[in-house]
């Protein structure tokens, strides 16, 4: 188990009707204390674990969701197999009513295997749950997903969105770190993860710094919040968060959105095409794409456009939705030649 000693920094006050601007657009996580205390979702939970499984039962539409199962021995963590080639947990489509008897059945076992449903879109199986347990983002929409298990551990990874998670039942435990730390937490493999998201590979209950010795680095950047019921978390979008559910009955709800249009692309497509145009070119032309990005995208002034007109500049111009359908339709057309 990692002791890392500086923690997230704590915010009281805020409420789930009246969420300020620092939160919302805080460049550092922030713990926002009893931010959804009063949900009826978090005093049924607060009850008992049976009074909130008796609380999503109630909401429960049926539709089919996506658990992961794992063995006794991986002793919560969702993880590769040891080749990484595979999984060390296998997923099942059941239904929520099923997988809820499942957790109950293991609930006073002390190693019992791993069941969790992640990042599942509440209004799709839930539906009427959010009418009292919300959050107003302002013209902000968010997508708002429910995460379900028992002891679980999740590996260091980051989000594109900004997120508030919202702890329901349970407790949580969350690591995380700084995007520049990327060189220190070893991710491994873009195109296949547990989740989807690349992750870290550092075991964080037994690190080996033989393995990973720069992970000592990363350490030193870490900040560590305990999570209970009723409190919440802000993580901004790219900073790393390894998460832990620390009980035989753990419930999150968290909201994801962007500070962006919702016309706009996803970053990692620009990754994923720049891995297949720009990475094993000569280091001279890398060099000159760097300063080509510099130039356009990282650090545009007035100068890239002066001497252009207005009515000339496309892509070069504030991107509106008219300009997005534009150069999505030209990258498909250049992509499929």
């Amino acid at each position: 188990m990692l002791n890392a000693e500086r923690k997230v920094k704590e915010v009281s006050g805020c409420t789930p009707e009246d969420l300020p601007d620092e939160v919302l657009h805080s460049e550092q996580p922030l713990v926002l204390k009893g931010l959804v205390s009063d949900w009826p979702f978090v005093t049924a939970a607060r009850r008992s674990a049976d009074d909130a499984d008796a609380y999503i039962r109630h909401f429960y539409n049926g539709t089919a969701v996506t658990a992961s199962v794992g063995p006794p021995e991986i002793v919560g963590r969702i993880f590769y197999s040891d080749d990484l080639k595979g999984f060390n947990f296998e997923t099942r489509r059941t239904h929520l009513d099923v997988f809820l008897d499942e957790l109950k059945k293991y609930r006073d076992e002390e190693s019992p295997p791993v069941h969790y449903v992640g990042s599942t879109a509440v209004d799709y199986i839930l539906p009427g749950l959010r009418n009292d347990n919300d959050l107003n983002l302002g013209h902000f929409a968010p997508s708002v997903r429910i995460w379900l298990g028992n002891q679980t551990r999740i590996a260091a990874h980051y989000d594109i969105p900004n997120n508030i998670a919202c702890v329901v039942a349970g407790k949580r435990r969350f690591t995380l770190f700084p995007p520049e730390q990327l060189p220190n937490l070893y991710v491994g493999p873009l195109h296949h993860a547990p989740a989807g998201q690349a992750i870290s590979l550092v075991d964080f209950h037994e690190p080996d710094f033989d393995k990973f010795p720069k992970f000592r680095h990363a350490l030193e950047h870490a900040q560590v919040a305990d999570i209970a019921p009723g409190d919440a978390i802000f993580v901004p979008s790219m900073w790393w968060h390894h998460v832990e559910g620390l009980e035989s009955f753990n419930v999150l709800i968290n909201f994801w959105w962007r500070q962006c249009s919702s016309f706009m692309g996803t970053p990692l497509d620009v990754l994923n095409h720049a891995l297949l145009s720009i990475r094993d070119l000569p280091e001279a032309q890398r060099d000159a794409w760097r300063d080509i990005f510099e130039y356009y995208v990282f650090a545009p002034d007035d100068d890239v456009t002066a001497h252009i007109p207005e009515d000339q500049r496309g892509a070069l111009s504030p991107i509106d939705e008219s300009t997005a359908r534009r150069l999505r339709a030209l990258l498909l057309r250049q992509l499929n030649q």
